[in-house]
C-alpha cells in the first residue's frame, strides 16, 4: 500500500502545472497563447526568460523529487513506476483536465534521479543543440532518441532500460507535430538574448 501511495504521489506531484501558475502570476493563460503548451518552452517564448528558467526548473524538480522520494521509501521496480507516474502526471495533470506539457522537463528531472551518468550526458547534449541551433524540440528529440541507448551503454539494469524507452518514446510521440514541423523547415526558434528577433 506505500508503495501505491508514493506512485499516485508522484502523479500528483507531476501533475502540479508550474506553466500554466506562472502564466496565472502574469494573468495569463498560457494555454491560450504562443503554442498553447503549459510546458516551460511556451512561458519562456509568451513570459520571457526568467519565467521561462523557472518553470524549466520547478519541471525538473518535481521529477527529481519524485524519483529520489521514490528510491528512498520504496524498492524496485517501484522508483521506475513513480518516475513513470511523475512524467504521466505532467504530460496528463489532473488540473487541468488530462492536458498538459510534452515531458521533456520532467523527463529530465526523473532521469537525473534514476540514471545519472544518463543525465550528464544528455543536459550536454541538449544545451549544445539549442546554444547552436535554437531549436528546444530538436534538443528533446535528439535527447529522447539518445536516451535509451545511453542506459544501456552505461550498464544501468534492464528494467531502467526498458523504462528509457518507454519514456522516450512518450517524448517523442508528444513532438510528433514537432518533428514535422523541422522536417518542412518551419519549426519556431528561441531567442536567447535579451533583445534578440522574436522567433521564427
Amino acid at each position: 500500500m506505500s508503495s501505491l501511495l508514493v506512485v499516485v504521489g508522484a502523479y500528483l506531484a507531476g501533475s502540479i502545472p508550474f506553466g500554466y501558475l506562472a502564466g496565472r502570476l502574469r494573468g495569463v493563460d498560457i494555454r491560450t497563447v504562443g503554442s498553447k503548451n503549459v510546458g516551460a518552452t511556451n512561458v519562456f517564448r509568451t513570459l520571457g526568460k526568467r519565467w521561462g528558467i523557472a518553470v524549466m526548473v520547478a519541471d525538473v524538480a518535481k521529477g527529481l523529487g519524485a524519483a529520489l522520494v521514490a528510491r528512498w521509501l520504496t524498492d524496485d521496480p517501484w522508483p521506475l513506476i513513480a518516475a513513470g507516474a511523475a512524467v504521466a502526471g505532467h504530460v496528463f495533470p489532473v488540473w487541468l483536465r488530462f492536458r498538459g506539457g510534452k515531458g521533456v522537463a520532467t523527463g529530465a528531472g526523473v532521469v537525473i534521479g534514476l540514471m545519472p551518468l544518463v543525465s550528464l550526458v544528455l543536459v550536454g547534449v541538449w544545451l549544445l543543440i539549442v546554444g547552436a541551433t535554437r531549436y528546444v524540440s530538436l534538443a528533446s528529440v535528439v535527447g529522447a532518441i539518445a536516451c535509451t541507448p545511453l542506459a544501456a551503454a552505461f550498464g544501468y539494469t534492464w528494467p531502467t532500460v526498458v523504462f528509457a524507452g518507454v519514456i522516450s518514446a512518450a517524448v517523442l510521440v508528444r513532438h510528433w507535430q514537432n518533428i514535422r514541423r523541422l522536417l518542412a523547415g518551419t519549426e519556431s526558434r528561441i531567442a536567447l538574448r535579451r533583445g534578440a528577433a522574436s522567433p521564427e
